[in-house]
């Protein structure tokens, strides 16, 4: 693991969020990103080195739809970014952990994804991510 890539927040409407977080940051969103695998709209916001991913599921039966309906909007997921995302799946699933994907997938800002079941994370739904290589 190379550090924090995103912290990832579940909406229920982007563009309140989209000001509310402009506001408290001081810093307006950067990046818009629909994610059709995912169901989700991405708005991205750097701040420093960190970024926050805001969430809006596009799909009522989508996982950030069912997250919010669980728990209500809030902390979704930690990212962190992997210099080899299979590598670090073997090693993951070689430690115990539940993957929630067989193979990395396409995800938002350029990135492939994997995700850790929460279950084994005390909690806390874990996004391994790596930058898209040309």
């Amino acid at each position: 693991m190379i550090r924090i890539e995103h912290i990832g927040i579940a909406v229920k409407d982007l563009a309140r969020a989209e000001e509310t977080y402009a506001r408290l940051l001081g810093t307006p969103c950067y990046k818009r990103e629909h994610v059709e695998s995912e169901g989700v709209l991405t708005a991205f916001f750097q701040v420093g080195p960190n970024k926050i991913e805001l969430l809006e599921s596009t799909r009522a039966d989508g996982p950030i739809a069912k997250a919010i309906d669980k728990r209500g909007e809030g902390v979704h997921h930690i990212a962190f970014e992997v210099a080899d995302i299979r590598a670090e799946m073997t090693r993951l699933a070689a430690e115990g952990f539940t993957l929630l994907n067989a193979e990395p997938k396409r995800g938002a800002d350029n990135k492939l994804v994997c995700f850790v079941h929460p279950k084994e994370a005390n909690g806390v739904l874990i996004e391994l991510t790596q930058e898209l290589r040309d």
